[in-house]
């Protein structure tokens, strides 16, 4: 695919991954419609908010909007596309990268587990079926949904989010088999290298961080899953194995750990390290 002129959407955009993307992808030339709960207004816990990485895809030459959105609500995620195509004409390029987190096991509250689910797996159902006619009056599309090594792995305590994520990866497939003859590829990203968002940060204070990788550089992945033919769909693509197999995102971690060693155990150990914070509070 050639990304410049195309119109993105992004979820989560208002800090880690989502917003390094939205600025990754306005370097090739996309305007892209940044979605999130986090605003100036009404900030989150966690640093960053959807006006500043507006500010940055404008920074960076290309068109941006806010459109602040509670992944939870279906009219919301329903808007989030509409308003996406109305102000830009279409859209090309959808990206859920949004996700939330809850410990909890067997007794976890349903309520949370529910929220989970809404967010992590039935916001992205959502936002694919708005997006497709879209993408297919202009000729086609490309959907990157982001999952994560919680999704093959049961991790300690994350029943619902491990749940959520082999969801996306199931409807990943299937989404991509019903979409393919429209011309639309839907793919499925693994982040399964620790990344330093602000989200992961928070939630792992003392950790050792110099083997973990900026934002920027999953964002690099998943531009090159973008670029690549209709034909590559389907794909559940770990981001160690990609980098492994294409070449692409080289290290950018100040430590020697990342890149040739699989991260299996350093990423357990801050996933367990994760769980703890959250537990206590």
């Amino acid at each position: 695919m050639e990304l410049r002129g195309k119109v993105a959407i992004v979820t989560g955009a208002s800090r880690g991954v989502g917003a390094a993307l939205s600025v990754a992808l306005a370097k090739e030339g996309c305007s892209v419609a940044c979605a999130a709960r986090s605003t100036a207004g009404a900030p989150q816990r966690t640093p960053g908010t959807l006006d500043d990485t507006v500010a940055r895809v404008r920074e960076a030459g290309a068109e941006a909007i806010a459109v602040p959105t509670n992944l939870a609500v279906e009219d919301e995620v329903v808007a989030m596309v509409a308003r996406t195509a109305e102000h830009f004409g279409g859209v090309d390029i959808l990206v859920n990268n949004a996700a939330i987190t809850f410990v909890g096991g067997l007794d976890q509250p349903l309520k949370r587990h529910d929220l989970t689910m809404e967010v992590n797996y039935r916001a992205p159902l959502i936002a694919i079926r708005e997006a497709y006619p879209w993408m297919e009056k202009r000729g086609g599309g490309a959907i990157i949904n982001v999952s994560s090594r919680a999704a093959l792995e049961p991790l300690p305590d994350m029943i619902a989010y491990g749940t959520s994520k082999l969801a996306l990866e199931h409807l990943t497939l299937d989404a991509a088999r019903e979409l393919h003859p429209k011309g639309i590829a839907v793919n499925c990203f693994r982040i399964d290298i620790p990344v330093a968002s602000e989200g992961f940060v928070a939630n792992t204070p003392g950790a050792d961080r110099s083997g973990w990788e900026p934002s920027e550089v999953p964002a690099e992945g998943m531009l090159w899953m973008l670029r690549q033919p209709p034909s590559y769909t389907g794909r559940r693509e770990s981001m160690y194995h990609l980098r492994e197999r294409e070449g692409i995102m080289p290290s950018r971690a100040q430590g020697q750990r990342s890149g040739s060693v699989p991260p299996t155990e350093v990423f357990d150990g801050l996933w367990e390290q994760s769980v703890s914070v959250m537990r206590d509070a």
